[in-house]
C-alpha cells in the first residue's frame, strides 16, 4: 500500500490496495496507521458492493447509523447515510464546514463515502481542513482559554440552516463536548468545534460564546494552508478522521446529480478534553 501526500497537512491518495477483496489484519493495521498521518484517504476506481464498503469500515471499528436512520429495519440497511442530490435540488447539505454528528454523545470516529455517480459539469468537490493545525496555530494565551471550555452542539440546528422539519416523534441528539478534545490515538490535541451544530460556549456570556466561535469559523473557513481540495471520480472511496478533521461539500453542480453512500464509525467513548499535562 502507497499513501501520496495530497498537502503537506492533510490527505493522501493511496494505492496498491484492493479494497474489493478480503482485508488481511496487516492491511487493515496500515489503514488505520494511515488515517492518523494523513488524516484523509483517498481510494480511486474500487468497485465495492455494500458489504465491502461495510468491511472496509470495519477495519477501522464497529459501524455507526446516523440519526436519522435509526427508524430503519435492518434489512433496510440503515448504516448507509444516502448522499442523493437530484438534478432540480436546489441546495445540499453539508455546505458549512463540519464534522460528522458532532451532537452525539459518542459522535462517529471516521467517515467513509463512496460516490459511484457524479455531476457532468465537474463540480462536487469536497474540501477538508486539518484541525490539530487549526488548534497549533492558536496563541498559547487562547489555547489556555479554549481548553477550559465546553460547547454545546445541537443536532437540530443544522437542520434548521437547511429548513428541515423533524417528522413527529423523531428528535435529533444534542451534547456538549470540551472545545478542545484528545485525539483518542495519537494525544494530539484537536480543535472541536464546528459551524453545523456548534451552538455556543457553555458558562459563557452569549456574546463573548458568539465573538470566539464566530472568530474561529472564521479562520477554519478562510486559513487554506491547513486545507485539502478532493475533486471525485467515479468509484472513488474517502475515508476521513472525524476528531482531526472539518469538510465542507462544494454545491456547485446546480441542474445534476450526483450519488454516494457514506458509513460511519461509532466512537470508542465521548471526548475527553486534552491535557497538555497528561501522558495518558
Amino acid at each position: 500500500m502507497r499513501c501520496s501526500p495530497i498537502t503537506p497537512s492533510l490527505g493522501a491518495e493511496v494505492s496498491d490496495v484492493d479494497l474489493q477483496t478480503p482485508i488481511s489484519s496487516s492491511t487493515a493495521l496500515q489503514l488505520r496507521q494511515a488515517l492518523n498521518k494523513h488524516h484523509v484517504l483517498v481510494f480511486r476506481s474500487q468497485h465495492l458492493d455494500r458489504e465491502a464498503h461495510k468491511a472496509v469500515a470495519r477495519c477501522f471499528g464497529e459501524l455507526h447509523t446516523h440519526p436519522s436512520r435509526r427508524h430503519l429495519a435492518q434489512d433496510q440497511d440503515p448504516e448507509f447515510f444516502l448522499i442523493d442530490i437530484k438534478h432540480d435540488a436546489r441546495q445540499s447539505n453539508g455546505e458549512t464546514w463540519h464534522a460528522d454528528i458532532t451532537c452525539e454523545e459518542v459522535p462517529p470516529r471516521a467517515s467513509l463515502l463512496y460516490l459511484t455517480n457524479l455531476p457532468e459539469n465537474g463540480g462536487g468537490d469536497t474540501l477538508f481542513t486539518n484541525m490539530h493545525d487549526a488548534f497549533n496555530e492558536l496563541s498559547p494565551e487562547l489555547q489556555g482559554v479554549l481548553r477550559s471550555k465546553r460547547a454545546f452542539h445541537d443536532g437540530e440546528q443544522d437542520l434548521r440552516q437547511y429548513g428541515i422539519k423533524l417528522k413527529q416523534g423523531h428528535t435529533y441528539p444534542a451534547n456538549d463536548h470540551p472545545v478542545i478534545i484528545r485525539h483518542p490515538d495519537t494525544g494530539q490535541p484537536t480543535l472541536y468545534v464546528n459551524q453545523s451544530f456548534t451552538s455556543h460556549l457553555l458558562d459563557t456570556p452569549s456574546w463573548e460564546s458568539s465573538m470566539l466561535l464566530g472568530g474561529l469559523f472564521d479562520r477554519i473557513r478562510s486559513n487554506v494552508r491547513h486545507q485539502c481540495r478532493i475533486k471525485w471520480t467515479p468509484h472513488t472511496l474517502v475515508i476521513w478522521d472525524n476528531y482531526s478533521v472539518q469538510h465542507q461539500a462544494v454545491f456547485d453542480y446546480q441542474g445534476f446529480a450526483r450519488y454516494g453512500e457514506r458509513l460511519t464509525v461509532a466512537g470508542s467513548g465521548p471526548p475527553v478534553a486534552w491535557d497538555p499535562v497528561s501522558k495518558e
